[in-house]
């Protein structure tokens, strides 16, 4: 995320209306049908609907438009966490755990920085079904781009 990013609200939040420009900044998040609820600095959240052209075998919900749904809104956690003077992040690091499959509905995204420092930001994201369980949890690294002189 190294694109002009829109600004941010008190408290490190992005404005309702600047949402989907923000996201705008992904175009695969955006092609995949990605949306965000809602981007601060404590919590991100977004969400991803079934649909059978992203399913796999069974009409399940394909790994990788999970993983793509957790690394969406986690690089939005962790540019609302750069420190001051970084020009943006790019994600070095992912580790996905699958619990369950998504055979329906809408999965849910949410966001939360377990480490933010000069070189590296760290997220988790949680994925939930309708009934609010856990299917899948995703620990993400970003690297802090600084500015090339």
């Amino acid at each position: 995320m190294t694109e002009k990013m829109p600004a941010r609200v008190p408290g490190g939040a992005v404005a309702e209306g600047e949402l989907t420009a923000l996201l705008g900044t992904m175009p695969y998040a955006v092609s995949l049908g990605v949306e965000l609820e809602a981007a601060s600095a404590a919590e991100t959240r977004g969400h991803l609907h079934w649909a059978p052209e992203r399913c796999t075998i069974g009409g399940a919900l394909h790994g990788g438009a999970l993983m793509s749904l957790a690394d969406a809104v986690g690089a939005v956690c962790a540019y609302l966490n750069l420190p001051a003077g970084a020009a943006g992040t790019t994600t070095v690091e992912s580790k996905t755990n699958f619990f369950r499959a998504l055979r329906s509905g809408t999965v849910r995204a949410v966001a939360r920085p377990l480490h933010t420092g000069r070189s590296f930001v760290t997220v988790q994201t949680d994925l939930v079904d309708d009934e609010g369980r856990l299917a899948g949890q995703t620990t993400q690294t970003q690297a802090v781009l600084m500015p090339r002189d």
